[in-house]
C-alpha cells in the first residue's frame, strides 16, 4: 500500500517555507540521473509525489555508464586474458598468448552498458511517469531551479522538495605543464580502442590500481607513481600485499614521489618526479574524484559544503536547508554506488514526511583489483585511534583449503576483535574474490557477533568465506593443527 504526499483535509498548516499548499501532490525536483537520483524518484512515486528529473548528460549517472559497470567488464576481460597466459596449472595444462581485439571488447562493453542503462534506468522514466528534463540545472532561489537547454533556451522548474544527485567526475590535480595535454582519467581510459605500449598511470587508490591492472594484462607496459604509498588510507600491509602481486606481473611501481610537471610531445608523456624522468606514450591521471557542486549556483539557495565542493548532509540526507536534500557521490557521504542508492531511498522517505537515517556504521568496500581488496568496520589502526583495546589475527592464505586447491595463495584475512570482549569490530582481506566474502563479516559486525560466535558457525568446506572461519578459529587455536575441514 503506497501513501499519497497531500496534506489532509481541514488541517490547518503552521507556517512553514516548506509547505504543500492544499491537496497538491508534493513536487519533487532531482538533479542528476544516477543511482541516488533513481532510488529516490521511484520512492517517491510510490509515495504519489510528482517529480521532475533534471539531467545535463547521458541518463544513467557514472556506475552504470563511465564506473563501475564499464571498469569491472574491463577488468573481467583482463582476468581471462591473464589466466590464459599464466596460471598455476601452466606444468599441467599448456598456457597461450592470447589475441586480443581492443576494439572487439569495447563493442562488447558499450553494448551491456547500453543494454542496462536501458533496463534499468531509462525504462522507468515513462513506466513511473517521471519526467525527464535535459539541460544543465542551477538555483534561482531555494524553490527554483533554471535548466539552461542545449539550444542555449532556459526553463524554470518549481519544486517543493529537491533532491541533489549529481555525483563526481575525476579529480584533476593542478600541475605545472598538465593542463592542455591529451591526458586520460578513467572515463578516456575505459573508452580507449587502442592499448598504449606504455601507460604511465599517476595515482595510488583503487581507481589507479584498477585500471592500471587491467591495462597491464592486457598487454601494456604500465608504470604507476603514487605521491604516497598505495591504498593509503588503509592498513599498510594490504598497500604491501597488492604491490607485490603488480612487481611480480611486471608493473613498475614508483611510490612516495610527487608529480612535479609533465611535458608531452608527439612522441608521448614524460614526467619530472623530481630526480627521475619516466616517459610513455599514454598517461592516465587518477587521483580521485571531486563533486559534481560548483555549477549548481548552491548559494543561492544557502546550501552550505564543505571546502571541496562537497555537500553537508545530515544522517536524514538533509542539507543545511531543511526542505532540500542531497545524496551520492557529490555529499560527505562515503563514495559507494550502494551508498548513494540508499541515501536516495532515505531522502525519498523523509520528503515524503518520513523519518529515516541512514546507517553508515558499516559500510563494507571492495577494491577489484586480482587478487581483491576487501575491508569492512574497523583495523587496528582505527580501533587504535578511537581508543579501542583490539586483539588481531592475521589468516595467511596458505591456511584456507579453497586457495591451496586453487594454487593460489596470494593474500591474508584479518580479524580485529575488541580486547576481552571478542567482539567483531573489523575484517580486512587480500584475496581472490576477497568481495565475495566481506559481506559476511559485515552481517556478523552488525548482528554483534564475537569472535567465538562466528568460529562456531558452519560455512561450507572448501570456500573462500571459510577463511573468516579460521580466523575466528585462530584468536584461541593454532589452525595447522586441526584436521582439513575444521569443526
Amino acid at each position: 500500500m503506497t501513501t499519497r504526499a497531500t496534506r489532509p483535509r481541514g488541517e490547518t498548516p503552521a507556517p512553514d517555507c516548506c509547505a504543500v499548499p492544499g491537496d497538491a501532490a508534493l513536487k519533487v525536483a532531482i538533479i542528476g540521473s544516477g543511482a541516488a537520483a533513481f532510488a529516490a524518484a521511484l520512492r517517491l512515486r510510490q509515495g504519489g509525489a510528482q517529480v521532475t528529473m533534471v539531467e545535463r548528460g547521458t541518463t544513467g549517472g557514472t556506475c552504470v555508464n563511465v564506473g563501475c559497470v564499464p571498469s569491472k567488464i574491463l577488468l573481467r576481460a583482463a582476468q581471462v586474458a591473464h589466466v590464459r597466459t599464466v596460471s598455476p596449472f601452466d606444468g599441467a595444462i599448456s598456457p597461450g598468448t592470447p589475441r586480443i581485439d581492443r576494439r572487439a571488447l569495447l563493442s562488447q562493453l558499450r553494448g551491456r552498458v547500453d543494454e542496462l542503462r536501458a533496463t534499468k534506468y531509462a525504462a522507468h522514466l515513462d513506466a513511473q511517469g517521471i519526467t525527464l528534463v535535459h539541460g544543465a540545472a542551477r538555483f534561482a532561489d531555494a524553490h527554483r531551479l533554471r535548466v539552461r537547454h542545449a539550444d542555449g533556451t532556459e526553463a524554470v522548474v518549481p519544486f517543493d522538495r529537491a533532491l541533489i544527485a549529481t555525483g563526481a567526475s575525476p579529480a584533476v590535480p593542478v600541475v605545472d605543464g598538465l593542463a592542455g595535454t591529451p591526458f586520460w582519467t578513467s572515463t578516456e581510459a575505459l573508452a580507449a580502442e587502442e592499448a598504449p605500449a606504455h601507460l604511465l598511470v599517476v595515482g595510488g587508490s583503487y581507481v589507479a590500481l584498477e585500471l592500471a591492472q587491467a591495462f597491464l594484462r592486457l598487454g601494456s607496459r604500465v608504470t604507476l607513481v603514487a605521491r604516497s604509498r598505495l591504498l593509503s588510507r588503509l592498513d599498510p600491509d594490504i598497500g604491501r600485499t597488492l604491490g607485490a602481486v603488480l612487481d611480480y606481473e611486471g608493473m613498475r611501481i614508483i611510490e612516495g614521489r610527487a608529480l612535479r610537471s609533465v611535458r608531452h610531445a608527439s612522441e608521448g608523456f614524460t614526467l619530472d618526479l623530481g630526480g627521475e624522468q619516466v616517459s610513455g606514450d599514454r598517461l592516465l591521471v587518477a587521483v580521485g574524484r571531486q563533486p559534481n557542486t560548483a555549477a549548481l549556483d548552491l548559494t543561492a539557495a544557502g546550501v552550505a559544503t564543505r571546502s571541496d565542493g562537497a555537500i553537508v548532509v545530515d544522517a536524514h540526507l538533509r542539507t543545511s536547508v531543511p526542505h532540500l536534500f542531497a545524496a551520492g557521490d557529490c555529499t560527505t557521504n562515503p563514495e559507494y554506488v550502494y551508498v548513494a542508492a540508499a541515501g536516495g531511498t532515505r531522502a525519498a522517505v523523509n520528503m515524503l514526511g518520513g523519518d529515516e537515517r541512514l546507517d553508515l556504521s558499516i559500510v563494507p568496500a571492495v577494491i577489484f583489483t586480482d587478487p581483491q581488496v576487501a575491508t569492512v568496520g574497523l583495523d587496528g589502526r582505527a580501533a587504535e585511534a578511537a581508543g579501542i583495546a583490539v586483539e588481531v589475527r592475521t589468516l595467511p592464505l596458505t591456511s584456507v583449503p579453497r586457495a591451496l586447491v586453487n594454487f593460489d595463495t596470494r593474500g591474508f584475512i584479518r580479524l580485529v576483535a575488541e580486547a576481552g570482549s571478542g567482539r567483531l569490530l573489523g575484517a580486512q582481506a587480500v584475496a581472490p574474490e576477497a568481495g565475495e566474502l566481506i559481506q559476511t563479516a559485515a552481517l556478523a559486525i552488525h548482528a554483534g557477533m564475537t569472535v567465538r560466535d562466528l568460529a562456531s558457525q558452519l560455512f561450507p568446506y572448501l570456500t573462500m568465506v571459510e577463511g573468516l572461519k579460521l580466523c575466528a578459529l585462530s584468536f584461541t587455536t593454532d589452525v595447522a593443527t586441526l584436521s582439513c575441514c575444521a569443526g
